[in-house]
């Protein structure tokens, strides 16, 4: 199993807090740009050149809010990107919008979907849950809130619903299709309630409950991304598990794993560790890094010996997994996207790591050693 050849570049360091990335093409020029959040001093973004040289920009400053995970999405439909972000200070969820140049952060203005109705907003997505073309969100809750919940798209007036309270700091909040049945699900994760899980669109989710199915109960699940592992068409699920000891619970296991589904995504899922001992492991999503038809995993640790690690299989990921560290002593490293942001057909990886580091970096993937 050969190594990957990357490149580490710094996008921007100084941050007060560096949590939340996305990426988007906002000039309309092919190259994607990079959106990032300094939790509770803005919002910004780096333009990008073509060859990942940027430029920083300010979407959006503003004391008393805090900014983090966000995503990218058309709410309005009007053929450009939007950012729909959380403000988890103020359980709030806002989108932003520009009209003309996005250079000139007076072109930027906001929306709340809801100011203060989410205590502890943390991870939110959008889809269109009810089938009627219009997108809706849903969101996850942190320790505040402790619960999922989605707003139904009214033609721009946003309904709450809540999906599930009284789930012990709810983190990842994914939408996919799991059982292929034309519907968009939701697959989630709760740290403290140890629990991994997906919730079934029933249809009419607006008067109709959503259907959970609890895929595992491991020790604090954080953020995981659905796959294709396996390459026979079903949604599995990769997941980071185990982010901090909790001194009052004992001993924590802390792994990279991924779930596979065999048949009903209802039933049973087989668990597969892809890393025994990944201290702190916060986020892990899977893709094709090398282009050779098999998905790789990119995964963060947290903690004060923070790092950026990518696996890879020889081939049966339901084998051994080899673990090349690109970034080693990073603290408090946490998100992470990948992208293809030279426009060379090679997916490149995008992190950043909060207090201790404050930061976001790139690592531009050179091609297979």
């Amino acid at each position: 199993m050969s190594d990957i050849r990357f490149t580490e570049h710094l996008i921007h360091d100084g941050y007060t807090y560096s949590f939340g990335l996305s990426t988007a093409d906002l000039t309309g020029t092919g190259s994607l740009d990079l959106i990032s959040t300094d939790t509770d001093v803005g919002l910004y973004w780096f333009e990008n050149d073509g060859d990942g040289n940027f430029t920083h920009h300010v979407i959006h400053e503003r004391t008393g809010e805090w900014l983090e995970r966000h995503t990218i999405a058309d709410l309005n439909g009007d053929w450009k990107p939007e950012i729909l972000s959380v403000d988890n200070i103020n359980g709030g969820v806002l989108w932003f919008v520009y009209d003309g140049d996005p250079r000139d952060r007076r072109n930027w203005s906001h929306h709340h979907i809801t100011r203060d109705g989410l205590p502890g907003s943390y991870d939110v997505v959008a889809a269109d849950f009810t089938g009627n073309g219009r997108l809706d969100v849903a969101a996850s809750s942190w320790r505040k809130g402790n619960q999922f919940t989605w707003f139904e798209n009214r033609d721009g007036e946003w309904v709450q619903h809540t999906i599930e309270r009284d789930i012990a700091e709810t983190r990842t909040v994914c939408a996919v299709d799991v059982n292929g049945n034309g519907r968009v699900d939701l697959m989630v994760s709760a740290l403290l309630h140890d629990e991994v899980a997906w919730y079934e669109n029933p249809g009419d989710p607006v008067s109709e409950s959503w259907i959970k199915h609890v895929i595992d109960t491991p020790p604090q699940p954080i953020h995981g991304h659905p796959a294709d592992m396996d390459g026979d068409g079903g949604i599995d699920l990769v997941m980071a598990l185990g982010m901090r000891l909790v001194k009052e619970r004992g001993p924590v296991d802390h792994q990279i794993v991924w779930y596979e589904h065999q048949g009903d995504p209802t039933g049973d899922w087989t668990k597969h560790v892809v890393c025994d001992s990944f201290p702190n492991a916060f986020e892990a999503l899977s893709a094709d890094l090398d282009n050779d038809g098999q998905l790789e995993i990119v995964a963060t640790a947290w903690g004060d010996d923070g790092r950026l690690a990518v696996f890879k299989h020889d081939g049966d990921p339901r084998g051994d997994w080899s673990m090349q560290i690109l970034k080693d002593q990073w603290p408090k490293a946490n998100q992470v996207i990948v992208a293809d942001l030279t426009g060379n057909g090679r997916l490149d990886i995008i992190a950043g790591a909060e207090r201790g580091s404050n930061e976001v970096r790139w690592w531009r993937n050179e091609g297979p050693t």
